[in-house]
């Protein structure tokens, strides 16, 4: 780490040592990581350079949703990309930075008159956490408005622009989960609308989240997948598990699909619980439903 700290110093990168990770996770669970904060894409590629070649491991996050760190904390650096936040509107293209917040790039489309993007408003995460994982919500797939991703390779230093179908877009996942490329923006292709329709559309569905969605609670959102055919969260419930809780986790009350930190959970907590109604529903549904939220070890 001290080659790292050096080349951040010499570069005049910001840095922690000992942020814990309930500090900058929606979750609000996890301890001691050393965090950076590149303010460009070339900080941004320098730094995770910089570990590549020291051995040194990484991960890179945005708004630290969707994400639950260990107790004991990360022991290689957490790269930051909330200051990678650039977003412009250009035509019926959106062109936004890897940490830009999805509500910042909903909120742009709504003010240049484009749709398509209403779907992704309230999901708590970053433009490049949601290309990550093929974000989705009430219908809507990042696939259906992502145009182009442009990544950073770690093992080569290049930097290459991915078409739609090299993203390897699927349910909840992408290309960018195996490849180890680290996204630092994406155009989004959109279209034409009044902006009335738009803002009703957002309106509504943010309204939705508040109504059904445990919003007043710390969680990594919705915490498992869907399974083909059916709603887990609806399964989670009828096996009566809604506010089952293993120490500060528990099932919400208000949605099953949801685990929450009701105060003081931990990361053990947290995946007891999972484990628990993982089984659960094994026994009852024969069937293995697939966490969401990533671990990172």
């Amino acid at each position: 780490m001290e080659r790292l700290i050096e080349y951040l110093k010499k570069n005049g990168i910001p840095f922690a040592e000992n942020k814990k990770a309930s500090e900058f996770t929606t979750f609000r669970i996890g301890g001691g990581c050393f965090t950076v904060y590149p303010a460009s894409v070339s900080e941004l590629t320098g730094t995770v350079g910089c570990c590549v070649e020291n051995g040194i491991g990484y991960t890179v996050i945005g708004c630290g949703s969707n994400v639950l760190f260990p107790d004991e904390g990360y022991g290689g650096a957490v790269i930051m990309t909330q200051s990678v936040n650039g977003v412009r509107a250009e035509g019926e293209l959106i062109y936004a930075c890897a940490g830009a917040p999805l509500h910042t790039v909903c909120r742009a489309a709504y003010g240049a008159g484009l749709s398509g993007a209403e779907f992704a408003y309230g999901i708590p995460g970053s433009l490049g956490g949601a290309v990550f994982m093929n974000a989705g919500a009430y219908g809507g797939e990042m696939k259906d408005i992502v145009g182009s991703v442009t990544a950073y390779i770690p093992s080569t230093g290049e930097i290459r622009t991915f078409s739609a179908d090299e993203c390897g877009f699927s349910y909840r996942h992408s290309a960018f989960e195996d490849n180890g490329a680290i996204i630092l923006s994406a155009v989004l292709s959109l279209r034409r609308a009044e902006r009335d329709e738009i803002k009703a559309l957002m309106d509504d569905l943010i309204g939705r989240r508040k109504t059904k969605q445990p919003l007043n609670y710390p969680s990594a959102g919705s915490t498992f997948k869907r399974y083909p055919g059916r709603y887990t969260g609806q399964m989670i419930e009828e096996a009566g598990l809604k506010g089952y809780a293993v120490g500060g986790a528990q099932v919400s009350e208000k949605h099953a699909g949801f685990i929450i930190n009701k105060g003081g959970a931990t990361c053990k907590d947290v995946l007891t619980l999972i484990d628990h109604i993982k089984n659960v529903i094994r026994e009852r549904e024969g069937i293995d439903i697939e966490c969401e939220v990533r671990l990172i070890r």
